[in-house]
């Protein structure tokens, strides 16, 4: 039972399945490790063991009377502290909101729990989603597994990094600017920001209703699949959700990639930010790996990675502003330094700047749609660089460290995966990203180089 929490969910699934794994065996395990590893983590504010052994009771009973109810029946998943849950409280990891009890959960939780998945904890994050790896905060910063002294990135900080460490299975994360890949990136796991409007954000606390993603983590592409087979439904209630038919995403996997065509956009890490020796030689493998697999490589020119960036950054901080400027007014005390910066400088965007912002957006759009004409799709790294050290990527240092913000601007579909690792062990990332409501064939290339790199046998020396 010791190495329960490294199997993945499709692993866990089939053994859970075939009743050759009980779901209340799995969740002891997993709070047994939460109690052992989190508190040098800190990537859970709430640990729902009641609740979570309560669960795997019912799921086993379920499960032994012929009641299956597909891939995630029994399987251990933990919740960014941004989604809302029935009676439990969502904090947003900040003071302002630390007595906040919902009163239903949000509808990509309903899904999940109407799939038979198991919660076992509401996971740290940046708060707010925007306010850094900040320590004048009710509940400390997640740190990332593979290096305790090093950022897990955010704003998914706790799900990426109980995801890596073996403490939950598959986690809930949320893209604002890059919030699910940058911590799948650093903390060496695979986080698929879905396609705009594919996933309701009906329940999740808002950031910038134009940009914010929900979205899965999980050890590899293939389980993210299996998530978003549950994720994705459609929800009347929330506007902004798209009624398309959604594809089994796990079926989708494997069968080759021979004819795929993939565009590298070379000058977002070679011209337009400096990139790490390390990261860029590690794309060059899986470009190597694509070829070898049957795939045509070619590269790809876009607006320059500033012009999508300050972009979708002058979008976000205003919309931002919009959801916190009676707080910020009435309670700014409530507020960590980091929470408090960001979302104040929404407040000295103008209209017109806003409205010329998503005019360039319009054109940004158009621009990656006409480039999707020739590749299927677009590959680029995630991150700069290896994880720095926390509290490193904030607003105090200055440092830019993804090429994440594009495809939140566009909405289009984007998945990052494990790629490699650096001489010191820290993991290297890569993103792939695809057409609108194309996230399947996104995912069957991230499972298939997953597959050909060989990355997802390494775990951090900490959690092993």
């Amino acid at each position: 039972m010791t190495d329960l929490h490294f199997l993945t969910i499709a692993e866990a699934s089939a053994k859970i399945r075939s009743k050759a794994l009980s779901p209340v065996d799995l969740v002891q395990a997993f709070m047994a490790r939460i109690k052992a590893l989190d508190p040098k983590l800190n990537s859970h504010i709430l640990v729902l063991e009641d609740a979570a052994l309560a669960g795997g009771r019912k799921a086993e009973a379920e499960i032994m009377a012929g009641g299956w109810k597909g891939p995630l029946h029994g399987i251990p998943i933990g919740l960014k502290d941004i989604y809302n849950t029935k009676g439990i409280a969502t904090t947003g990891h900040s003071a302002l909101f630390k007595d906040h009890v919902p009163a239903e959960d949000a509808f990509t939780v309903k899904c999940l729990r109407d799939a038979g998945a198991i919660f076992t904890g509401k996971l740290s994050t940046w708060e707010f989603a925007i306010g850094g790896s900040s320590f004048d905060l009710p509940w400390p910063p997640a740190r990332n597994p593979w290096d305790l002294t090093r950022d897990p990135s955010g704003s998914s900080s706790g799900s990426g990094a109980a995801v890596a460490a073996g403490l939950c299975m598959g986690a809930m994360g949320s893209d604002t600017g890059g919030s699910i890949r940058g911590p799948a990136a650093w903390c060496g796991i695979a986080g698929l920001k879905p396609t705009y409007g594919w996933l309701s954000r009906r329940g999740i606390l808002p950031l910038s209703f134009s940009l914010d993603h929900a979205g899965p983590m999980c050890w590899t592409s293939e389980d993210c699949a299996l998530m978003m087979n549950a994720l994705a439904k459609h929800d009347p209630l929330d506007a902004a959700c798209a009624d398309v038919p959604a594809p089994d995403f796990a079926a989708a996997l494997g069968g080759g990639l021979n004819g795929l065509r993939v565009g590298v956009v070379r000058h977002f890490f070679e011209t337009d930010l400096s990139t790490d020796s390390e990261t860029i030689a590690a794309l060059e493998v899986s470009l190597m790996a694509l070829r070898d697999m049957g795939a045509v490589v070619f590269d790809v020119t876009l607006s320059p990675f500033g012009v999508f960036a300050d972009t979708g950054s002058l979008i976000s901080r205003t919309e931002s502003y919009a959801t916190h400027q009676a707080w910020l007014r009435e309670t700014p005390e409530r507020y960590g330094a980091f929470g408090r910066q960001r979302l104040m400088a929404g407040a000295f965007v103008s209209g017109a700047d806003y409205v010329n912002a998503q005019r360039q957006r319009a054109k940004l759009v158009a621009e990656v749609a006409t480039a999707m004409k020739s590749a299927d799709i677009l590959v680029f790294p995630t991150a700069r660089c290896p994880a720095r050290e926390i509290g490193e990527d904030s607003m105090a240092s200055g440092f830019q460290p993804f090429f994440n913000r594009a495809f939140n601007v566009t909405g289009f579909p984007a998945l990052s995966i494990c790629d490699g690792f650096s001489a010191s062990g820290l993991p290297l990332a890569l993103q792939i990203c695809g057409r609108p409501f194309e996230d399947a064939q996104v995912l069957k290339v991230g499972d298939a180089l997953e597959k050909t790199l060989g990355t997802r046998g390494r775990r951090p020396a900490f959690a092993c």
